[in-house]
């Protein structure tokens, strides 16, 4: 596949999610697909796939933008936000009911047509702030 073809699958993948089509997201993933940057994420597609589900349930509604999508190779970086409001448990942190936007980058490398690794780095300090489960710095 082409690196023109590679940004069309997360492309996809994008609008699945911002559809609310957990599984047409989750076609984008190879079985044994390896997750790097998510704490507690073991190897493997069901472990993703439980990952979303809980994402979801915490923040459902959520909206994923690409704010910019580069590739070479067999890999695909993406700049997005996810823009949400907290309306469930989400790893012990009751609904708030507040809008929350959560910035990060992430690397997807490609084979056999799927992801078969995704390296991510999202602000969920940034997110824990704006959920008020840790002071912001210098707030009063």
């Amino acid at each position: 596949m082409s690196i023109e073809e590679y940004k069309a699958t997360v492309d996809r993948a994008m609008q699945s999610w911002n559809a609310g089509d957990l599984e047409g997201y989750l076609q984008m993933y190879d079985p044994n697909v390896v997750l790097h940057g998510y704490q507690g994420v073991e190897p493997g597609f069901e472990n993703v796939r439980g990952f979303d589900q809980a994402f979801w349930a915490a923040f459902p509604g959520s909206q994923l933008i690409f704010e910019d999508v580069f590739g070479v190779g067999d890999e695909v970086a993406i700049l997005f936000v996810v823009r949400a409001i907290h309306a469930g448990d989400f790893h012990g942190i009751a609904a708030t009911g507040k809008r929350v936007s959560i910035p990060g980058i992430t690397i997807v490398r490609f084979a056999g047509g799927k992801c078969v690794e995704r390296w991510s780095q999202a602000d969920f300090l940034g997110l824990l702030q704006q959920l008020g489960a840790i002071p912001t710095p210098g707030a009063d």
